[in-house]
């Protein structure tokens, strides 16, 4: 199956996903009171989906896998955060747990499209 769009990608979806559950967690209790940190976290969550986007529309496939490289990239930085946001208390552990999954996924569907790219084409 061709690819027409990149509403149709797992990594973008997945990316979506995670982007709507951290604007939606980042608005509420310690973390929505922290606004450089809140503010970090959700950057580089729209990072994730809009690199996604962005490189899809690239002409070269080449850029493609570049945009994807960097959409991943700023998937570990929201893990990273994770952790930050674990260790001084922000967020209880159900939604950090579900948190992590959602960033684990859209790093693997990510990774997975960049060697899918990388070996058939």
């Amino acid at each position: 199956m061709k690819v027409t769009r990149f509403e149709d990608l797992d990594c973008w979806k997945a990316a979506r996903t995670l982007t709507k559950t951290i604007f939606l967690v980042s608005s509420t209790g310690k973390l929505s009171n922290d606004w450089d940190v809140r503010s970090q976290l959700r950057r580089a969550a729209v990072s994730t989906m809009n690199n996604i986007a962005e490189g899809f529309a690239r002409y070269h496939q080449k850029d493609f896998v570049r945009f994807l490289e960097i959409s991943q990239s700023s998937a570990a930085e929201v893990k990273s955060m994770l952790y930050l946001l674990e260790d001084v208390s922000y967020l209880d552990d159900q939604i950090l747990q579900e948190l992590h999954e959602k960033t684990d996924l859209l790093r693997k569907l990510t990774l997975g499209l960049i060697r899918y790219l990388n070996n058939n084409h």
